[in-house]
């Protein structure tokens, strides 16, 4: 883990100290009710037929007293990819942590933990994608300088990962493997690394899921939870294996215009 600023300091300069926390649990819907939101708003953002709701001065104002997110959204700073356009949200619907590679190294972690854990948003996904430059660069061995070799260092053990699991793959071919493991790499250095994520997840108040964005085709694929879920939330290590399914199912498009605020 790479050394970081104090993560408490940042939320002040940040203005995220002085925010009040959730006041109950009903202004926030379960995990299932987020996920199935996100999934609508992306079927939607695919066909182009996005609704783009919440995005006016009405709801500057409902948010201007704070904040009440569906989700904490863990993904990479590609500009092709920004998660309230992606899953067709609004303005406080999506609390979004971005960094090169969508890894989870102490700020990012940080980050997260403030918003499953102050903010309570009940679902946490890890967005991967398609084509991303950071596991293109590690599975490449590409010559990477200044900070970025303490940022891609998070991805090197997907990228080995991948290799022992693909020994049959040429490089390129490597890569869409590389870039999921790398989403199940973040999810396993979360669960390691905060205390919090785990005992939510074990006390049924959190789900965390892994997904990997097309940026061609604008869907996003829905990965499961982490294999080894189980092993890391005992503090065992990793285990391998098939995700679980993220209860993923197919909707209609939505006979009303949105679901309101949260």
């Amino acid at each position: 883990m790479r050394g970081k600023y104090n993560l408490m300091r940042w939320l002040a300069l940040a203005g995220l100290a002085a925010l009040p926390a959730l006041s109950g649990a009903a202004e926030v819907p379960n995990a299932d009710r987020a996920l199935e939101e996100l999934q609508k708003g992306n079927a939607r953002f695919a066909k182009g037929k996005m609704l783009q709701l919440r995005r006016d001065q009405a709801r500057r104002d409902e948010t201007a007293e704070g904040q009440h997110p569906l989700v904490t959204v863990l993904t990479c700073s590609d500009s092709r990819l920004p998660p309230e356009i992606v899953f067709d949200q609004g303005l406080g619907d999506v609390f979004t942590v971005r960094v090169a590679g969508n890894v989870a190294d102490v700020d990012e972690i940080g980050t997260v933990e403030y918003g499953v854990g102050h903010l309570h948003t009940p679902l946490c996904v890890v967005l991967g994608h398609t084509a991303c430059g950071a596991v293109t660069a590690v599975v490449k061995g590409a010559e990477v300088h200044g900070s970025i070799p303490a940022l891609v260092d998070n991805i090197v053990p997907a990228v080995e990962s991948a290799r022992l699991e693909h020994p049959e793959l040429s490089e390129d071919q490597l890569i869409p493997a590389a870039i999921e493991a790398n989403v199940f790499q973040a999810i396993e250095d979360l669960f390691t690394h905060s205390e919090e994520v785990r005992q939510l997840v074990g006390e049924g108040k959190l789900r965390v899921l892994g997904a990997v964005y097309d940026i061609q085709s604008g869907k996003v694929r829905w990965l499961g939870v982490h294999p080894g879920q189980a092993a890391l939330l005992s503090g065992g290590g990793k285990a391998r294996g098939k995700a679980e399914p993220a209860h993923t199912t197919e909707h209609a498009e939505p006979a009303e215009p949105g679901h309101g605020g949260h």
